[in-house]
């Protein structure tokens, strides 16, 4: 008895995994829309992208079963892909930073008018 109750309580779902990548997102994008720093902004987009991933690799194991993995080459193109843009908005966060003493994006595009 205790053995079936630890098995239906162990086993994950395609939508346990939608439930948490669509939490991940609203968090992601509630970092990206709440923060004024760029760094905060780059920490959300990264969240958002890991989102993406997990919706990835659980499509990839719960509905195609034909393909070998083309769900994890995905996933780490866009790993590959955030890793460059994490590489480029940190030099953009230093010139902001060089440029105007600051890496708050509103205060720093009000400084440009």
């Amino acid at each position: 008895m205790a053995h079936e109750i630890y098995m239906a309580l162990t086993q994950i779902t395609l939508a346990h995994y939608l439930v948490a990548a669509a939490l991940l997102f609203c968090l992601g994008l509630a970092c990206v829309i709440g923060r004024h720093s760029a760094i905060g902004i780059l920490i959300g987009m990264e969240i958002m992208l890991n989102a993406a991933n997990l919706n990835l690799i659980a499509f990839n194991r719960f509905c195609d079963r034909t393909a070998l993995l083309p769900g994890q080459v995905f996933a780490l193109m866009v790993i590959i892909l955030a890793a460059c843009e994490a590489v480029l908005a940190l030099a953009i966060i230093i010139n902001l930073y060089k440029n105007f003493g600051t890496i708050d994006v509103d205060r720093a595009a009000r400084l440009k008018e």
